[in-house]
């Protein structure tokens, strides 16, 4: 398609902000609505994957990122008395690929930085409603802006905008969310693994490497720790020394890092949705991209991946396709084959580790680190963790001059 298109989109986020680079690079003329007056990034960290960074040293950010996050080598998990849980090693995938670890405010930055065209910003606008088939989008104030050839609604797995689709769907909220937070990383032993430590499937604390972000040079540790949603509102309200208390209780290294934490509102809280559309992903002039599209449970770490490589994709179908409608068909058939298995293996795991099913979690104490030793199973599961898998048989091709920026930086097996 060589025509230049105006596009909007709406929401700034990773996948609007990575929609808005490649296609302002391709020559369109874009417009993106985002409802906060001061765009910023929301959430503490989260694990980059190959698949993700691949995109990324496509974008020319790669070298930017890595001098920001931090490499990961290694996956652990463990019961408070050190049995060990999970333990899976990138270098058993391929010695020269790794995780990155990385604040969210650091790619923000370096997203914002790369699209030049920051006058099409419109902050503080919120979009209500959109006319899919003329592509006319109506912010809060009943104003009308458009007509676009293109809609990319990128505002999330709470998407205002989905509805204007047909088809089946579902849109379920979890029961369970989270508590985050971003802490000095110091002298913090584990620098290049994420760590995690599961009460059965009760309670979870994490502890993620993420690096630096512009303007502050003090590398950070992400904290996790997992509770009911229905439950924000009691912790809150209670003695925060208590819950301090009972996290050192089960991590005892976790809660010497916790002492920079004196309020609870130095903890951010994170709900999730699973969103799974059964037929369309595009209507008209309207498209999804993101959570918008395919929101899941947070225990595959696959938003940040799955919305870089929602805006390629997008990117790609508008370049090879003869018309819009042609190319946002071949854009939801391309990355459906992709998500749908991270959507099964994300709703399968998640009680594993998020619920008061204590059956489940002895079986996944029981199971997981033998079949992550398993030949077949250590492959699969790795290429299901590090993003990589294509399908149930298929694998991401990563190219070789990604590979090789890769290998230069690659951490190595931590125990070596």
């Amino acid at each position: 398609m060589n025509t230049v298109m105006d596009i909007a989109i709406v929401g700034y986020g990773t996948a609007g902000q990575a929609a808005a680079v490649l296609l302002s690079r391709d020559g369109h003329r874009v417009r993106v609505f985002e409802q906060a007056p001061q765009p910023g990034p929301v959430g503490a960290g989260f694990l980059l994957q190959p698949s993700g960074l691949q995109v990324l040293w496509r974008m020319g950010l790669l070298d930017a990122v890595l001098a920001h996050g931090a490499p990961i080598a290694r996956l652990y998990g463990e019961t408070p008395k050190g049995r060990s849980v999970m333990d899976m090693r990138y270098a058993a995938l391929d010695a020269r690929l790794f995780g990155l670890g990385m604040q969210r405010g650091a790619l923000f930055s370096l997203l914002d930085e790369a699209w030049r065209d920051r006058a099409g910003l419109h902050a503080g606008c919120r979009i209500e409603a959109v006319d899919a088939e003329h592509g006319r989008l109506r912010d809060g104030e009943g104003r009308w802006h458009g007509p676009f050839d293109l809609v990319i609604a990128a505002d999330g797995s709470a998407s205002g905008l989905r509805s204007a689709l047909p088809g089946r769907r579902v849109e379920r909220p979890y029961p369970w969310g989270a508590l985050w937070c971003l802490l000095p990383a110091l002298d913090w032993p584990c620098r290049n693994e994420l760590r995690q430590r599961y009460v059965a499937a009760r309670k979870m604390i994490g502890l993620l490497p993420v690096g630096t972000r512009p303007g502050d040079g003090v590398p950070r540790l992400s904290f996790f720790w997992s509770l009911p949603s229905c439950d924000f509102e009691a912790w809150a309200a209670g003695d925060l020394q208590v819950w301090k208390s009972e996290v050192a209780a089960i991590w005892p290294q976790a809660g010497e890092w916790l002492e920079p934490v004196t309020r609870h509102v130095d903890l951010a809280r994170a709900g999730y949705r699973d969103i799974v559309l059964h037929e369309n992903w595009h209507s008209g002039r309207m498209v999804l991209v993101g959570d918008a599209a395919h929101g899941m449970s947070p225990q595959l770490g696959q938003g940040v991946n799955m919305a870089l490589q929602d805006a390629e994709a997008l990117r790609d179908a508008l370049r090879e396709c003869a018309g819009t409608g042609e190319a946002l068909a071949q854009y939801q058939l391309r990355r459906r084959r992709h998500v749908a298995i991270y959507q099964f293996w994300s709703r399968w795991l998640t009680p594993l580790f998020q619920s008061e099913h204590d059956t489940f979690a002895r079986l996944r104490d029981l199971s997981f680190l033998p079949l992550g030793r398993l030949p077949g199973g250590r492959g699969h599961m790795l290429r299901v963790l590090s993003d990589t898998q294509r399908g149930w048989f298929g694998r991401l091709p990563l190219q070789p001059g990604f590979i090789a920026a890769m290998a230069r930086h690659a951490p190595g097996d931590p125990n070596d």
